[in-house]
């Protein structure tokens, strides 16, 4: 039973193709479990046939509505910047948004991707080398897994992304963060993946609406690991590729649920059970 003392939290999502997301009902699953009135709702940009400019309104709809927050995915995590009050440390260090926190008339930005990729990969690929990472992607979602690669130990990462210019300011950043030789901007695929040990997909490349591989299949090889950060669907044509070779292979379920667990601790002010969200993330996915 909630008591006047219990916050009522009303969250969203803005995203192009989300209808199949999960996060609402990770939230409000969460919120239920304790005692919150918690409503979390989804704000398709597809569905509502607009693009990335619509951002400025709705924001300024969802304040007006006085909603609590707001969660930020593809295409937006970048865009979404300059409409912000205030950076987190990690989103200014990033330069990519996937949470809003609307507080005393301002727009607080956050990333939780960084944080759940990170706990993703090591609970998922604890021990695997770590000298030569290819990955896939230089998008919003890019530069916290990016970020999270280096802070978990790879030596060096090449970064392949079809907008080369994107490809160099990650690049660019990550070197000022991590050492001028820790990244760069791949140019040559096939030779990097024959000498990679692990390969991470951060394009929408796989997803239900975007099906698919990222790469051809045959650069992949049986000594590698792969993760994927996409959990619709969580067994892309990826990683069925990979497994088949026996590749030790990481979907995106657990950087859903770790980055959803610190979302919902910044939109409630309350800490979030990791293993019930994790557990009801499961039950939706079997």
């Amino acid at each position: 039973m909630t008591s006047s003392k219990t916050p009522s939290i009303l969250a969203g999502l803005i995203g192009a193709g989300i209808q199949a997301s999960r996060t609402p009902a990770l939230h409000e699953h969460e919120g239920d479990a304790q005692g919150m009135r918690y409503l979390y709702r989804l704000i398709d940009i597809d569905a509502l046939k607009l693009d990335s400019s619509a951002l400025p309104d709705l924001l300024q709809a969802a304040q007006r509505m006085s909603f609590t927050g707001l969660n930020i995915t593809f295409p937006c995590k970048q865009a979404v910047i300059p409409l912000l009050d205030e950076l987190s440390s990690e989103a200014l260090g990033i330069g990519a948004v996937n949470t809003v926190v609307f507080k005393d008339g301002k727009r607080i930005g956050h990333n939780t991707d960084c944080l759940g990729f990170a706990e993703g990969f090591r609970r998922g690929l604890p021990d695997v080398p770590r000298q030569r990472v290819v990955q896939l992607g230089a998008g919003g979602a890019g530069a916290a897994v990016a970020h999270a690669l280096l802070t978990e130990g790879v030596e060096q990462l090449s970064i392949f992304e079809v907008d080369p210019a994107r490809a160099q300011s990650l690049v660019d950043n990550l070197n000022a963060h991590f050492g001028a030789t820790r990244a760069q901007v791949g140019r040559d695929l096939p030779g990097a993946m024959a000498s990679a040990d692990g390969l991470v997909n951060t394009t929408p490349v796989g997803m239900t609406k975007l099906p698919g591989t990222p790469l051809p299949p045959e650069l992949l090889h049986a000594g590698l690991w792969v993760a994927e950060i996409i959990y619709f669907p969580l067994e892309t044509e990826l990683l069925r590729h990979a497994r088949a070779l026996g590749c030790q292979t990481l979907d995106g379920g657990t950087m859903a649920v770790f980055q959803a667990v610190k979302a919902f601790e910044l939109f409630s002010g309350q800490p979030a059970d990791a293993e019930r969200m994790q557990a009801h993330f499961q039950r939706m996915n079997d």
